[in-house]
C-alpha cells in the first residue's frame, strides 16, 4: 500500500509539473524570444535557448517611435492603471456597501439593472460611449479611461456584496448602538473586513486595464498618451519588416508590473481567503 500511494504520488506530481509547464511554456518562448533576431524567431525552432543572448533587442526597443520612448508608455499606462484601480476599488465597495446593507426604495431595481448591464458585450456599448465622450469633448484624452471607474463596475459589485454576505449584520447594529453613523460604520466596520475582496479587486481590475488594448486605441489619438498595449502593437508594420525581437522584449518587460501585483497581493489574498474576511 505505501508503493502503491508513493507511486500514485509520483505520477500525480508529474502530470501537474507537465501541464504547468504546458500551459506556461508560450510565456518562456515569448521571453526566449526577446533575445533573439528575426531568423531566429521566425524559423519555428522550439528550443527556448537562444543562439546568442541579444540584449540589443531590449536597448532598442525602449528607445521607442518618433522620439517618444517607452519610459513614456510605461509612464502612461501606470496613471491610467493606478487611478482606473483605485477609482474601481473605493465606487464599487460604496455601492456594494449600499445594495448589501442599506434598505430603501428601489434599491431591487438598481441592483436588477445592475445585473442586467453585466450580460451587455463590450461592443454594443463601444458606440454610444464612444459618441458621448466625443460629444463632451473627451476624446483624444485619457478620461474615457479613467472616470467611468469612479462609478462602479457591476462584476466588482456584485462580488463585494457576496462577500459582505458572509459578514455578520450584529457588527453594524453594535456599532450603531454604540454612536456610529452608516458612514462610520461602512468606513470603520464593513471596509476593514473587506479585505480579501479588495485585493481581488485589485489584482483582477490591474491586469484588465493594463493589458486593456480597445480603450486607449479608441480615444487615445497623439503617441505621447500611448499606454504599453498600443505601443507593443506598434513594432508590427505590415508595410515594412517586423522587428519581433523588439516586440518581444518590451512585450516581456510589459509583463512585470502585472506579475509584482500578483506578488505582492497574493499573501494578502490567501491570507484574507483562509480567514473568510473574519478572526474569531
Amino acid at each position: 500500500m505505501k508503493a502503491k500511494r508513493i507511486i500514485s504520488t509520483t505520477v500525480y506530481h508529474i502530470f501537474i509539473l507537465g501541464l504547468g509547464l504546458l500551459m506556461i511554456y508560450p510565456v518562456l518562448w515569448m521571453i526566449s524570444g526577446s533575445l533573439k533576431n528575426n531568423p531566429e524567431i521566425l524559423s519555428g525552432s522550439l528550443n527556448l535557448i537562444p543562439p546568442a543572448w541579444r540584449w540589443d533587442n531590449f536597448s532598442r526597443g525602449w528607445a521607442g517611435f518618433g522620439h517618444v520612448t517607452f519610459t513614456t508608455y510605461f509612464k502612461n499606462s501606470i496613471i491610467v492603471t493606478v487611478i482606473a484601480t483605485l477609482g474601481t476599488v473605493l465606487s464599487s465597495s460604496c455601492i456594494a456597501y449600499a445594495l448589501a446593507r442599506i434598505k430603501f426604495r428601489g434599491s431591487k431595481i438598481i441592483f436588477t439593472i445592475m445585473i442586467a448591464t453585466m450580460l451587455l458585450p463590450g461592443q454594443v456599448v463601444m458606440i454610444p460611449q464612444y459618441l458621448i465622450y466625443n460629444r463632451i469633448g473627451w476624446v483624444g484624452t485619457v478620461l474615457p479611461l479613467i472616470v467611468p471607474h469612479f462609478f462602479g463596475a457591476a462584476f466588482f459589485i456584485y462580488m463585494m456584496m457576496q462577500f459582505m454576505a458572509g459578514i455578520p449584520k450584529e457588527l453594524d447594529e453594535a456599532a450603531i448602538i454604540d454612536g456610529c453613523s452608516k458612514y462610520t460604520v461602512f468606513t470603520r466596520v464593513v471596509f476593514p473586513l473587506l479585505k480579501p475582496a479588495l485585493i481581488s479587486t485589485i489584482i483582477i481590475q490591474f491586469y484588465w486595464k493594463w493589458d486593456d488594448y480597445m480603450g486607449p486605441m479608441l480615444y487615445l489619438g497623439k503617441p505621447e498618451s500611448y499606454t504599453v498595449s498600443i505601443a507593443v502593437k506598434l513594432f508590427a508594420d505590415a508595410t515594412s519588416t517586423t522587428d519581433y525581437g523588439a516586440m518581444f522584449a518590451m512585450s516581456t518587460l510589459s509583463m512585470i508590473p502585472v506579475f509584482l501585483i500578483f506578488l505582492f497581493f497574493n499573501r494578502y489574498l490567501v491570507d484574507g481567503i483562509s480567514t473568510s474576511g473574519l478572526k474569531g
